[in-house]
Order: structure tokens, then C-alpha cells, then sequence
């Protein structure tokens, strides 16, 4: 359990909605500590949660997610799992097809669909026609399992793919390796049908953590800062004047409201926001994208290799 289960415990300990029943963890002892901070019992196997609860949430390494997310699943068990939904596409796909063939809730810890400043833009999006967006982060050695797509950029992609309603026809990319055998630092360029652009830039090499999406679309612009979870939007008017308007929000923990979301999804057996589904469309988009960041780096090595 890595420091975002942590949040997860605490969130869900303090739940009016959900009884906090028990956690598994690979590390007995870790799982004790956190079983008598927050009131709930250490089980020794996932195994052991088969009629003892009704749902539960993933938040391991991401090349476990399809192995114990389908075990839940086939226990019975609702499931939210962290981002991304799986390490692979296959992977992924069998998570989906488990929760539907057992009509069981899988949602994916997208938590900026949860962001309040995200709610607020998605009120008056019409047509996007351009997202410039960066998401820069200080080195960590959490997540380093996965490349930077899959850690930092696939939130802003799930968020894209929300706003624009379609996949994208081309993707160009490019990404190196710094701190870690992974890609540290990528940017992407994806082009929809009818013409939107996004460029996607994400680093978790930065000197400053910087989370920020600029949208355009006709006859306004449209500024959104996660980390401050502020939005404001600019707009031209008939007589070429520009206006200037905040999105009010109320600011909350996004993970909070995406907690209560699932439980409210597990309540009332509807479709829960960033479902399995979706994960899995954002999950293909972002596994296309580091085949590109491929094409690039052995692009660059050739012209490497031939410079006198």
C-alpha cells in the first residue's frame, strides 16, 4: 500500500456512505499498522473479502490491477481501480469484460474528472478546438513502474477524450528517458476529427509541479488551473470586446468526490463517470502514444549513429 491508499483509507474511514470493512496488503505488518489506524481489519488475502464486502478499491502496482480486479470481480465485488486501468490493453480489456459479463461497477480512478474546476469547464464547453496542456511534476520514484504517459499525461487524456466525445485520428509523439529506464518526459500531439488539436506535454523531471489545460473554442478561451482547481474563461463578443469571467466552484478533494461517486454508483447500479469503458478508450490512446514515442527514439538514435 503506497501513499495513495493511504488517502483512500481516510476518505473512506470517514464515509457516511460506506463502512470501512478491511484492507489487503502484500506487507502483514504494514497492513496491521494501517488496520488499527483507521478501525478495520487486516485480511491476509483478497480471497478472504468474498462475502464480506461489497466493494473495494485497487490501489496497487499497476501490472496487478487485471489479476485482482478480476478477482474481486468474479468474488462478487465492485471495484474501483486506480489509474491506469491496466498495464496493457488486453489486460484492460479483460477487467471490462469480467465487470460486464458479472453486471458488476468497475470505475478508474481518473480523478480529474472529479476536480471542481473541471465540472465548472465541462458546463460550457461547445466546440474544442485547441487544448494546450502541461503537467510537470519533481522526480519521485513513485510510479516508476510505468512511463510517463501512463502516470502523469493519462489523466489530461482521459480528460480530452471526455471533452471532445471522440478518438483521435493521428497521434505524433516524442519522449526521452532521464531519471529512470522509463519515459520521463513526452509530448504529444493528437488530432480529432473535425479539426480539434491537442498538444499534451507531461514531465516528472520538472523543477516545478505546474498542472494547467488552455482551451479554445469558437469565440472564447478558457484557462484551467487543477492544482488551484480555478477555471476562467475569456470571450469576444458581437462588438469585438472581451469579457472576462471566472468559473465559480466550490474547491473539494477530488479523490473524496470520486470515492462518494463509486459508492454512489454501487448504491444505484447506474454507470459510474470514468467507468471501465472509458478507461479502457484512454488506456488504448495512451499505449498508441508511447508506440510513437518508439518510432521517434529510434528515429533519433539512427541520426545518432550516423552524425561524424
Amino acid at each position: 500500500m503506497g501513499s495513495f491508499g493511504r488517502h483512500h483509507l481516510r476518505i473512506l474511514s470517514k464515509s457516511s456512505n460506506a463502512e470501512l470493512v478491511g484492507i489487503v496488503d502484500s506487507d502483514a505488518d504494514r497492513a496491521a499498522a494501517a488496520a488499527s489506524e483507521y478501525g478495520c481489519t487486516a485480511f491476509s488475502s483478497i480471497r478472504d473479502l468474498r462475502g464480506q464486502v461489497d466493494a473495494a478499491v485497487v490501489a496497487t502496482p499497476t501490472s496487478s490491477h487485471a489479476e485482482i480486479g478480476c478477482a474481486l470481480l468474479e468474488s462478487g465485488i465492485d471495484v474501483l481501480v486506480e489509474k491506469p486501468i491496466a498495464a496493457d490493453i488486453e489486460s484492460g480489456r479483460r477487467l471490462v469484460d469480467t465487470a460486464a459479463r458479472l453486471g458488476r461497477i468497475l470505475q478508474v480512478g481518473h480523478l480529474e474528472r472529479f476536480n471542481p474546476a473541471v465540472g465548472e469547464l465541462k458546463k460550457i464547453v461547445t466546440v474544442p478546438l485547441f487544448f494546450e496542456i502541461h503537467r510537470l511534476s519533481l522526480f519521485s520514484p513513485r510510479s516508476l513502474d510505468v512511463d510517463v504517459v501512463l502516470d502523469l499525461m493519462i489523466h489530461d487524456l482521459d480528460i480530452v477524450l471526455d471533452l471532445v466525445g471522440a478518438m483521435p485520428e493521428e497521434i505524433r509523439a516524442a519522449g526521452i528517458s532521464i531519471l529512470s529506464e522509463k519515459v520521463d518526459i513526452a509530448n504529444v500531439r493528437l488530432a480529432f476529427p473535425g479539426g480539434c488539436i491537442a498538444n499534451l506535454t507531461a514531465s516528472r523531471v520538472s523543477t516545478e509541479r505546474v498542472r494547467k489545460l488552455r482551451l479554445f473554442q469558437p469565440h472564447q478561451y478558457i484557462s484551467l488551473d487543477y492544482q488551484k482547481q480555478e477555471a476562467v474563461a475569456f470571450t469576444v463578443s458581437g462588438a469585438q470586446q472581451i469579457g472576462f469571467q471566472p468559473l465559480s466552484s466550490a474547491k473539494d478533494e477530488p479523490l473524496r468526490l470520486e470515492i462518494e461517486a463509486f459508492l454512489a454508483s454501487v448504491a444505484s447500479r447506474e454507470r459510474p463517470p470514468a467507468s471501465g469503458e472509458e478507461g479502457l478508450r484512454v488506456l488504448e490512446v495512451a499505449m498508441a502514444i508511447l508506440a510513437k514515442i518508439e518510432e521517434h527514439a529510434k528515429v533519433v538514435a539512427e541520426r545518432i549513429q550516423s552524425h561524424p
